[in-house]
């Protein structure tokens, strides 16, 4: 493992309402950015583990927004490794995809005034996607993960993951909390960012 890049602080257990979980806290020493991974059962022993990489997003997964879909895609993944006994959990610190949390409430202002979620970052002079998964190879090789069943819908996370090195022996649809609220995010993430979303 690259110490230079990652830190592990320290781990704790968490009792959830899907289980208990060993939590881990990172740091990114390059941004010293804080990243969790949430674990449950073996996941060192050389057979594919069942993943999810987690892009933090306050309002939908503690607020419980319907804006979009990531509370419910959190919950689904913590769902399915509770059912599987074994499985890891990757939670990145990178608000509305790495825009930060004022950013993201200012491109949802422009989304009330008719833009979609490509749209108002542009606008506001930001990218599309700032986030970077490259991290999560660091937390993988810290907790012995060598190969992962994906929980996502986004090819570019799968690519991202690949290019780093870590092998992806399958992804798995998390197509869940589709509302009247989230059509029009859900069909711009299909239709401008490719996310998997359709059949």
């Amino acid at each position: 493992m690259n110490s230079n890049i990652i830190q592990h602080i320290t781990s704790c257990r968490l009792p959830t309402e899907y289980g208990v979980f060993q939590m881990h806290g990172f740091v990114d020493t390059r941004s010293n950015q804080e990243h969790t991974a949430l674990v449950m059962g073996d996941v060192a022993d050389g057979n594919a583990v069942l993943s999810r990489i987690h892009s933090e997003c306050l309002t939908g997964d503690a607020l419980f927004s319907q804006k979009c879909d990531c509370g419910a895609q959190l919950q689904a993944a913590m769902q399915a490794v509770q059912a599987e006994g074994r499985g890891v959990i990757v939670y990145l610190r990178q608000e509305g995809r790495g825009i930060g949390l004022i950013n993201k409430i200012r491109a949802y202002a422009l989304q009330d005034q008719g833009l979609d979620t490509v749209e108002a970052n542009l606008a506001l002079g930001l990218p599309v996607d700032a986030r970077d998964f490259s991290i999560a190879k660091y937390i993988y090789e810290h907790l012995g993960v060598q190969s992962v069943r994906l929980l996502t819908n986004n090819p570019e996370k799968i690519q991202t993951l690949r290019d780093c090195g870590i092998e992806i022996v399958e992804r798995i649809p998390l197509k869940v909390g589709e509302n009247p609220e989230n059509i029009g995010y859900l069909n711009t993430k299909a239709d401008k960012l490719h996310h998997l979303l359709k059949d």
